[in-house]
């Protein structure tokens, strides 16, 4: 038996089989919803129709202590090409739905902005409208670089990182009451694990790289790892 819950994902999966990326989502200690490129889930496809993602509907049928979700964030729609007010406005429909009948005692939200670290503009702003709109333990997912003093004074709970590539225990502003989810390859990535905080992969699935039989020996590679972890006071 695991003795915490501190196992979770980014969201993308290659699957197609909507069952089969449920019942793997389930496995973990903390069931994300699964986001599936190769259906057409890809974060700047979905957006198009806010809502629209092929495992939502059958996700929603199951109940849940703790459970993340997530959407593309507006930082990155507006990198994208979207203006500021379309961007929160398509963000806010997308989680209005995902969180529309969903069953759970918690919700974490991450916010998906993996190139943050390009946005010359006050993404917090942007960020303000969703998390102030919902119930939900308000996160944020960065893959690449960035200022990470200036993450680490947002308003938020969880910053999500790849803690294979970066230390953010180096900067001055470092935890500053977040939790964080450290996106690991292997135990060393984690340099400061304390009660709350998460271990995912350090990015989700969805791209050709990964094939389905990864996703098992990637969580088992989790799990190991959890086993091993201290929490630090």
């Amino acid at each position: 038996m695991r003795r915490r819950k501190i196992i979770t994902q980014i969201g993308s999966l290659p699957y197609e089989d909507i069952d089969m990326a449920i019942e793997y989502s389930l496995k973990h200690d903390i069931p994300f919803l699964p986001e599936l490129p190769k259906r057409g889930d890809s974060m700047f496809e979905y957006i198009k129709k806010p809502g629209k993602l092929s495992c939502l509907e059958a996700f929603k049928k199951h109940e849940y202590k703790t459970v993340k979700v997530q959407c593309v964030g507006p930082a990155t729609l507006v990198l994208g090409g979207y203006d500021e007010n379309e961007a929160v406005m398509r963000a806010y429909e997308h989680i209005q739905s995902i969180l529309d009948g969903l069953k759970a005692k918690e919700t974490i939200l991450f916010l998906d902005e993996p190139a943050l670290g390009q946005a010359g503009f006050n993404y917090k702003s942007l960020w303000e409208p969703l998390f102030g709109s919902f119930k939900v333990t308000p996160g944020v997912h960065v893959c690449g670089n960035m200022n990470w003093d200036e993450l680490l004074e947002a308003n938020i709970e969880i910053i999500s990182f790849d803690a294979s590539q970066y230390d953010i225990t180096i900067y001055p502003k470092y935890r500053n009451n977040k939790r964080i989810s450290w996106g690991i390859e292997k135990k060393e990535d984690v340099k400061d694990f304390k009660k709350g905080d998460l271990i995912t992969l350090p990015c989700g699935m969805g791209s050709p790289i990964y094939k389905v039989e990864d996703c098992e020996k990637n969580l088992e590679k989790l799990i190991d790892i959890a086993k091993g972890i201290k929490v630090k006071k």
